[in-house]
């Protein structure tokens, strides 16, 4: 692996009650993240394809933790997202170079395909920063009930010279949706929309 990772944690939510309500079954959420060592921390570098590599690389990695953190099969995913924190001495296009490029079709494989585009966010932070990561379906942006986000923090990471990467997959949507639009079962999955 091109990535030098410091540190990988994996993290499960799960959701059995919302105002009082049963959610049944229970809403899941899986977060992977890796923190890995910034190869270009304090100095511009014109040519980002090494970190690009690593988003692959981490799409793979993370995006399959996830679904072993659930116990599902990759084919009953619902929903992904991404998301990546420089330390200090980085830049916010390290974490898009991580996230954009190369990323998306490995995580897709994880998760056993993926039409639609990944959510992502990228930030500057420092170490016990909130990391946010958004969510949506994977077959069909339009799909309201799969709109949502999952936080992870590590109290050591990122350190100034790190960046911080997340991958959170979900077997659901979330907990008692009913704002309408689009529903699950009525995906077509063509254009990564619908």
């Amino acid at each position: 692996m091109k990535a030098e990772i410091r540190k990988l944690a994996t993290f499960v939510e799960e959701v059995h009650s919302e105002m009082g309500r049963p959610v049944s079954p229970p809403t899941r959420k899986a977060a992977a993240v890796a923190v890995i060592r910034n190869p270009f921390a304090g100095t511009y570098v014109e040519d980002l394809t090494l970190l690009m590599e690593m988003g692959a690389e981490l799409g793979d990695l993370l995006g399959r933790r996830c679904v072993a953190a659930l116990g599902i099969a990759p084919e009953t995913a619902e929903s992904y997202g991404k998301a990546a924190m420089v330390g200090e001495n980085g830049e916010l296009e390290h974490a898009a170079a991580l996230l954009h490029p190369s990323m998306g079709k490995p995580l897709r494989e994880a998760v056993h395909h993926g039409a639609a585009l990944v959510p992502s966010s990228k930030k500057r932070g420092g170490p016990g920063q909130v990391l946010d990561i958004p969510l949506g379906h994977k077959d069909a942006a339009f799909v309201r009930s799969h709109f949502d986000g999952m936080e992870v923090t590590l109290n050591d990471a990122p350190r100034a010279n790190e960046i911080m990467v997340a991958v959170v997959v979900t077997d659901s949507g979330r907990p008692l949706a009913r704002v309408g639009g689009l529903k699950a079962s009525e995906i077509e999955g063509k254009d990564g929309l619908r």
